[in-house]
């Protein structure tokens, strides 16, 4: 008997030495592959991505395996061509933006949003005789064409009595905004960046309209459907990333708000400023959807696509990693 006790337990010691070793080296084996093959995500510099910077400096994407490469571009809509070229693995952009390219393509999917945003204004100046939204006709306006100002200001327009075409648009990166309002290029601006700046530039001779009408701008991860659906690991620990991300900012708004200065090189003036009109929390809702919809069909009637069928975006949620990482948030019909 006694001997039975003996060939038992050590048969149960080699068990658990054998899963020791297996855990160790899948653990080995999931770092050395994150180390071997780089995510790299493609992004437009704004404060939207606040808890992709938070993730970073933190070393949350490193926590979960992650080895995350930042490539910078200079507009929402440059950054899901970057991603469709497979220049990236995941991309950051407005949902706006996402609409424009879902027509004909059906290779994007949006895997969450990370920022909901209301901080999208028209900015005017006074010395272009630009007092009240109807002196905005035949004024030459600046935004990103393919992003949402496009939109925004498309609307704005229309719950005024004027439409798009009422205006002359110029094509602008947004790092181009302030520059071009302050040297009179364009006689007003979409804009959601380097408002300070320009009001400090600018003074009282500017006025400003606040352009969402209540429409929340969503900020989207976005992948292409090959990449996705072959990486649900990755997928699911660039989410985990983020969702700690979103926990310490609550946390320590104060620490998050630094690192979100020091990485934009904001002042404090901006970042009190922006940061309660942006909300850093993973979410993937139904107002998206509708958001979407709401969006495609303002693009077909204005002829910004031949397309004349609205695209079920439904089709293009990969919701399996929200599912994972933060259920509760999930509220797609």
């Amino acid at each position: 008997m006694r001997k039975y006790i003996i060939v038992s337990l050590i048969i149960i010691a080699i068990v658990l030495l054998g899963l020791g070793v297996m855990w160790k080296n899948m653990n080995s084996s999931s770092s050395n592959a994150g180390a071997q093959a780089p995510i790299t995500i493609g992004d437009t510099p704004y404060e939207y991505s606040g808890l992709i910077y938070i993730a970073e400096n933190k070393g949350f994407f490193s926590e979960n395996g992650l080895n995350i490469t930042d490539r910078d571009y200079s507009s929402g809509p440059e950054t899901i061509r970057g991603l469709l070229d497979n220049e990236t693995n995941i991309g950051l952009a407005s949902e706006y933006a996402f609409v424009q390219n879902q027509f004909g393509n059906e290779n994007l999917q949006i895997i969450g949003t990370i920022d909901t945003y209301n901080e999208i204004y028209i900015i005017g100046r006074r010395d272009k005789g630009i007092e009240n939204v109807s002196d905005l006709k035949g004024k030459i306006i600046g935004t990103t064409l393919g992003g949402s100002g496009e939109f925004y200001l498309g609307r704005f327009l229309e719950l005024n009595g004027l439409t798009i075409k009422d205006v002359i648009l110029v094509d602008l990166l947004p790092s181009q905004y302030a520059d071009a309002l302050t040297n009179g290029t364009v006689d007003a601006l979409v804009t959601g960046v380097n408002i300070d700046q320009i009001k400090e530039q600018l003074g009282s001779t500017i006025v400003e309209w606040p352009a969402q009408s209540d429409q929340e701008g969503y900020w989207l991860l976005i992948g292409r459907n090959d990449w996705v659906t072959s990486h649900p690991d990755q997928v699911t620990g660039i989410l985990r990333s983020l969702y700690k991300s979103e926990i310490y900012a609550e946390n320590n708004p104060s620490e998050a708000k630094a690192i979100i200065e020091k990485r934009l090189n904001y002042s404090d003036t901006n970042i009190a400023t922006i940061w309660p009109e942006n909300h850093f929390s993973l979410t993937m809702d139904e107002s998206l959807i509708s958001a979407m919809d709401d969006e495609a069909i303002w693009m077909m009637a204005n002829n910004l696509t031949n397309t004349t069928t609205i695209p079920d975006f439904r089709n293009n949620i990969y919701i399996n990693g929200m599912e994972a990482v933060k259920p509760g948030s999930v509220d797609i019909f």
